[in-house]
C-alpha cells in the first residue's frame, strides 16, 4: 500500500500563481477595453451608434436614480471591502459612472468639481495646521505637558486618569488630529497608570476620549473640511465647537472622578513621598507658557476676526517652530521630518476630497439628492426622528470608513435635508434658528465622529491605543473600555440637541 502526502507549500505557491495570473489577465483585460473606448472617442462620433468592437459610453444612460444609487454605492463597498484605498476608489469609481451614464464630453464634470475647491483659500490651513502640530509632538510638548498636569492632579483619586483627560484637552487646542494624540497619551500616560494599579477600562478609556477632543476643539481639521463643503464661516463653526468640547471634556473628568471617589482602587492617587508642593507646581507652569501662548494667539486672532483662518495657521506654524527653538530641539533633521509627515497626511485629505467630490458631485447631478431627501422625509418621521436617523447613520459610517471620507460622502447630502426642516425645540427648549441650523448640524456630526473613533469594533481610537498596549490587555478590554466613554459621547450629543444655545450662542455673541 503507497501512502500519499500532501505537500501544503506546494498548494501555496500553485494559490499565489494563480491569483498572480488573474492579476495580469484582468489587468490585460482592462487595457485592452480602455484601448477600444480611446479609439471610440478618438475616431467616432461620441453622439452616433458607431463604435468600433463595442461602446461602453451611455450604457447606463436609461438606468434610474435608484437602481444607480445602488450601482454606485454598492460598487464603492465593494472596492473598499477589498482593502482598496478610498483617496482613488472614489475618484475612480465616479469617472467610471461619468462615463458610463454619459460620455466622453461629460467627463469636464471632473474638472469643474476639483477646481473651485484647487482655489479655495481656506483649505490651505490644513497642512499649515497639520505642519504646527507635527513642530509641537516634536518638541516633546506632550510629554511636558503631561507631566505639568499629572504633577498637579496627581495626588487625588483617579488623578492620573484626570490628568491625562486635561492634557488632551488642551493638546486638542494645538493640533487638530487625533492619531498622535491618543498613541503618544498612550506611550505616555498609559504605563505611568498601570504601574499604578489603575483599572485597565479607566485608564484606556480616557485616553481614547481625551484623544478624540481633537476633532471637536479648535483648531479642529475636521472643521475646516466642514465649513469649506457646507459654505460655513470657519471661525463660526470654531466657536460653536468650544462650549461642546469643555462639556464633553468635563463630563469624562467628573465621571473618572466619581468612580474613583467611590471605589479609590479604581484610581489610586500618587503615593505622598512622589508629590510635591504649591511652589514647586507653580514653577513647572513656566513650561507651558510658551505653548499656550501661541494657542492663545492663534484661536484669538481667528476668533476675533483679525486673522483668517490660513494667516492664523501661518502664524501657528511659525510660533511652533519658535518653541521648539525654546526647548533646543528644531533642527533641519526635524524641519525635514515635520514637512514630510505634512506632506503625506496633507496629500491624503486632498486627494480623498478631490475624488469624493467628483463622486458626489455626479450623483447628485443625477437626481440622487432628490432621491435620498424625498426617501429620508417619506419615511413620515418628525424633523428630530430624522435628525436621529442621520446621527446614527453617521455613527455607523464611521465605523468603515475614516472622517474625511464620511465628511466628503454624506455631509453634502445631509445638510439639504437637514435645511428642509424645521427643529422647534425639544422638552421646552427654545427651537433652532433656520439660519443657526448648518452651524449647529455642523457641530453635532463633529461630535459623532468623536463616537465613531470609539465605536466597537472598527472605530480608529481603539486600533490606535492596541498598538501601544501591553500584550496582556486583550481587544475585548479595550472594546469595553470605550463603552462608557460612548455612552458619556451620546449623552453629550443629547445636551447639544436638547439645548441648540450651547452650540449657538457664543458664535452669535462674537458675530452677531
Amino acid at each position: 500500500m503507497t501512502s500519499t502526502t500532501v505537500n501544503p507549500q506546494g498548494s501555496g505557491n500553485l494559490t499565489g500563481k494563480l491569483g498572480t495570473w488573474l492579476m495580469i489577465i484582468a489587468t490585460v483585460v482592462l487595457c485592452f477595453v480602455m484601448l477600444v473606448e480611446v479609439i471610440n472617442i478618438v475616431f467616432y462620433d461620441p453622439f452616433s451608434d458607431e463604435k468600433f468592437l463595442f461602446k461602453f459610453s451611455g450604457v447606463l444612460s436609461d438606468v434610474d436614480i435608484g437602481t444607480l444609487t445602488y450601482l454606485m454605492f454598492g460598487s464603492l463597498l465593494v472596492a473598499l471591502m477589498m482593502g482598496l484605498p478610498l483617496a482613488f476608489v472614489t475618484g475612480g469609481l465616479g469617472i467610471a459612472f461619468i462615463y458610463l451614464v454619459g460620455d466622453s464630453l461629460m467627463l469636464n464634470i471632473v474638472p469643474s468639481r476639483i477646481f473651485p475647491m484647487m482655489t479655495n483659500s481656506d483649505l490651505a490651513a490644513i497642512p499649515l495646521f497639520i505642519f504646527m502640530a507635527s513642530m509641537l509632538e516634536r518638541a516633546g510638548l506632550i510629554e511636558e505637558m503631561f507631566n505639568v498636569v499629572y504633577k498637579w492632579m496627581g495626588g487625588i483619586g483617579g488623578g492620573l486618569a484626570i490628568a491625562t483627560i486635561v492634557a488632551s484637552t488642551i493638546l486638542a487646542a494645538m493640533v487638530g488630529v487625533i492619531g498622535a494624540a491618543v498613541v503618544t497619551m498612550g506611550i505616555i500616560a498609559l504605563p505611568a497608570m498601570l504601574k499604578r494599579g489603575y483599572d485597565h477600562k479607566i485608564a484606556l478609556g480616557s485616553i481614547m476620549a481625551g484623544g478624540t477632543l481633537g476633532i471637536l476643539i479648535p483648531p479642529s481639521i475636521l472643521a475646516i473640511l466642514y465649513a469649506v463643503v457646507a459654505q460655513q464661516s470657519v471661525g463660526e463653526l470654531y466657536l460653536g465647537s468650544v462650549i461642546p468640547g469643555l462639556i464633553l471634556s468635563s463630563l469624562y473628568v467628573l465621571y473618572v472622578g466619581i468612580r474613583a471617589k467611590i471605589n479609590p482602587k479604581l484610581g489610586p492617587p500618587v503615593p505622598e513621598e512622589e508629590r510635591i508642593g504649591f511652589k514647586q507646581k507653580l514653577l513647572l507652569l513656566k513650561d507651558l507658557i510658551a505653548p499656550l501662548i501661541l494657542v492663545f494667539l492663534v484661536l484669538g486672532l481667528l476668533f476675533g476676526g483679525i486673522a483668517t483662518p490660513v494667516e492664523a495657521a501661518g502664524i501657528g506654524s511659525f510660533g511652533a517652530i519658535l518653541v521648539a527653538m525654546k526647548h533646543r530641539v528644531f533642527s533641519i533633521a526635524t524641519l525635514r521630518d515635520a514637512s514630510v509627515t505634512t506632506a503625506k497626511a496633507s496629500a491624503m485629505v486632498l486627494w480623498i476630497m478631490f475624488g469624493a467630490s467628483v463622486f458626489v458631485g455626479f450623483y447628485i447631478l443625477q437626481g440622487g439628492q432628490d432621491f435620498i431627501t424625498e426617501s429620508i422625509l417619506g419615511i413620515g418621521l418628525s424633523p428630530y426622528g430624522v435628525l436621529l436617523l442621520l446621527m446614527v447613520l453617521l455613527v455607523v459610517l464611521g465605523m468603515f470608513l475614516d472622517w474625511v471620507g464620511i465628511l466628503l460622502l454624506a455631509v453634502p447630502i445631509f445638510i439639504p435635508i437637514v435645511e428642509a426642516l424645521e427643529f422647534p425645540g425639544l422638552l421646552g427648549f427654545p427651537a433652532v434658528a433656520g439660519e443657526d441650523v448648518v452651524l449647529w448640524f455642523g457641530v453635532l456630526y463633529l461630535v459623532n465622529m468623536q463616537m465613531s473613533f470609539l465605536s466597537p469594533p472598527f472605530g480608529y481610537a481603539l486600533f490606535y491605543i492596541r498598538g501601544v498596549c501591553p500584550p496582556d490587555i486583550s481587544m475585548g478590554t479595550i472594546f469595553k473600555s470605550s463603552l462608557v466613554f460612548l455612552a458619556i459621547q451620546a449623552f453629550g450629543l443629547f445636551i447639544c440637541v436638547l439645548i441648540p444655545g450651547v452650540v449657538t450662542w457664543l458664535p452669535n455673541l462674537v458675530y452677531g
